[in-house]
């Protein structure tokens, strides 16, 4: 891991991968959910929004 990180190579972190995990993973992989990448593509920059509290700043934005 060290050349990687002397190459200046990203590495992921528990955080990071926990925080991947907790917006894909457990949102695109519950019960009898079937998502198309288009589908899945729309849903998950709102799912970011709303996770990281900037949902009601992008509305305004938006609007």
């Amino acid at each position: 891991m060290t050349d990687y990180l002397k190459a200046g190579l990203p590495i992921a972190t528990g955080v990071i991968e926990g925080a991947c995990r907790h917006l894909i993973k457990d949102r695109m992989n519950i019960t009898g959910a079937r998502w198309t990448m288009r589908g899945a593509e729309t849903v998950l920059p709102l799912g970011s929004l709303y996770i990281t509290g900037d949902w009601d700043e992008y509305w305004q934005f938006h609007l």
